[in-house]
């Protein structure tokens, strides 16, 4: 159940960075999900420690996430560049986190 937590704290994250682009261009309604947003993240997250998963993996696994995520979503949704070397900088991003989660199983 940790993971299904883990991934309802990076999409309710990533919601939430998403929405703080549209309040910060002067649509001050995006500020509602924006609280709303990283509050569910943030109860999500204390919910995957609670299931026991160690907070490097999970803080690993949910920043990496969510920045790899935003990336992705800010170039369909706001036209934003998504060059090669930030395709790149993502597949180091999960090489990492496959690596922190593999050193945490021993």
């Amino acid at each position: 159940m940790g993971y299904v937590f883990l991934a309802a704290a990076i999409v309710s994250e990533v919601a939430a960075t998403l929405s703080l682009r549209k309040a910060a261009h002067g649509s001050r309604r995006w500020y509602i999900p924006v609280v709303i947003g990283y509050l569910v993240a943030f109860t999500m997250l204390a919910l995957v420690l609670a299931e026991g998963i160690g907070l490097g993996v999970a803080y690993g696994i949910w920043a990496a996430a969510g920045v790899a995520m935003t990336a992705v979503a800010t170039k369909f949704l706001f036209g934003e560049p998504f060059t090669k070397l930030m395709a790149a900088g993502i597949a180091a991003i999960v090489a990492g986190v496959l690596l922190i989660e593999l050193g945490a199983a021993h």
